[in-house]
């Protein structure tokens, strides 16, 4: 061992905490491997919510672990505006990426595209379509990660596990919504009409176009009753005697 790294090995102290967390760490996500194999594709929504939840706690201890991340990661803005369209290379602080789209138009040059995937708070959000099969992909990833862990690890390993927990957790909580069964985009949640034809089975939809389709009524209005007289009521019963 060199004596940089015997200084650094003696000057090195396990951060607060970081025994418990990361035993926590590895135990959450050990078991979410046994609750993703048993599903498929199709599976009902509400089998993906404890998975759902499993990964948002698990992100919630990996995010511990790791150094805190600002608003939009910006030493100049650190709580400024987020960009929600980042190109890639970029930063997420919208000042200074207006800054450099303007200065990028002064010059002319071309405008970066936007990033495919998105951050929200710091943390990575994947693109859709939200798969079954991708969230897979992220666990595969997850667990490869959890086995080099250590209590020495660098930050930046902790940054990495909790950016892959956040996209797996989106693709759960996305798979555990519920499903546009009735194929209506203002009413996704929509109950199914089951005598409605082939691609208009929203019930609400239904209802306005059978609505719309009735014959104009006029309104019957009542005589009006001048003051000081009663309405005469036709009785469908008889009064009782008395």
């Amino acid at each position: 061992m060199s004596p940089q790294e015997q200084q650094h090995s003696r000057g090195y102290s396990v951060p607060t905490g970081r025994p418990y967390a990361l035993k926590e760490l590895q135990s959450n996500v050990g078991a979410l491997g046994d609750q993703v194999k048993d599903l498929y594709e199709g599976a009902h929504p509400g089998e993906y919510e404890g998975i759902a939840d499993a990964l948002y706690a698990a992100f919630q201890t990996a995010a511990s672990l790791a150094p805190a991340k600002s608003y939009t990661g910006c030493p100049e803005h650190p709580n400024g505006a987020i960009d929600p369209e980042a190109p890639d290379g970029w930063g997420r602080c919208l000042l200074c990426n207006d800054r450099r789209r303007l200065g990028q138009r002064s010059q002319g040059g071309r405008t970066a595209a936007p990033a495919v995937e998105q951050r929200r708070l710091g943390y990575p959000v994947p693109p859709p379509p939200y798969t079954l099969q991708l969230l897979r992909t992220y666990l595969r990833a997850i667990e490869d990660r959890r086995f080099h862990l250590g209590l020495s690890s660098p930050d930046a390993e902790f940054v990495q596990i909790a950016d892959d927990l956040h996209r797996a957790f989106i693709v759960a909580r996305e798979l555990s919504r519920p499903r546009n069964a009735s194929g209506c985009a203002e009413h996704p949640g929509a109950p199914v009409d089951p005598d409605a034809p082939p691609g208009e089975a929203c019930i609400f939809c239904a209802g306005r176009r059978r609505r719309a389709q009735r014959p104009p009524q006029t309104p019957e209005m009542l005589p009006r009753i001048r003051r000081g007289e009663r309405r005469r009521l036709q009785r469908r019963f008889e009064r009782p005697p008395g």
